[in-house]
């Protein structure tokens, strides 16, 4: 039975097609040195989700490939999704919202606190859509006095 599409999975629809990635520092002071060229394929799954495929060089100069998965759950009024990097070994698994203004996609996960071994954090990823062709995607994480630190920031543009 194919699935009943509505307006959230719409939205996903403006995610679709290729894009180039730039990295910015958590501070937004300027483009991360250690980043070379990234670039993104959005598709959609019949409408129902939208695979993000970005490949491009990390830190050591090698390639990697990371894949975001988003769809909506109508049953749980709320967005839910997926990510893992080829560079990583953890499955980040997504909840979030839009927000009021329907350009910015909250996504909720928990993952390894890079800087606690042992532990766990609490991670945000904020898609913001600045127009048809630019759109934004940060991480932040949340310290242990509930504030939230900046991770990262990139920028995207349509190809």
């Amino acid at each position: 039975m194919p699935a009943e599409l509505v307006d959230e999975h719409r939205w996903l629809e403006q995610l679709a097609g290729r894009w180039r990635l730039a990295f910015k520092s958590p501070t937004g002071s300027g483009d991360y040195d250690s980043c070379g060229t990234w670039e993104e394929t959005v598709r959609t799954l019949g409408g129902t989700w939208a695979i993000c495929e970005a490949i491009g060089a990390i830190q050591d100069g090698s390639s990697a490939t990371n894949i975001l998965s988003i769809g909506f759950d109508p049953s749980r009024k709320c967005y839910v999704g997926s990510f893992v990097s080829s560079d990583m070994t953890n499955l980040w698994v997504y909840e979030g919202a839009l927000d009021e203004t329907g350009k910015v996609l909250t996504l909720d996960s928990e993952g390894p606190d890079f800087e606690n071994t042992g532990r766990t954090a609490r991670y945000q990823d904020i898609m913001t859509i600045q127009d048809v062709d630019r759109r934004n995607f940060s991480s932040r994480v949340q310290n242990a006095d509930g504030t939230w630190k900046p991770i990262m920031s990139c920028d995207y543009t349509r190809i």
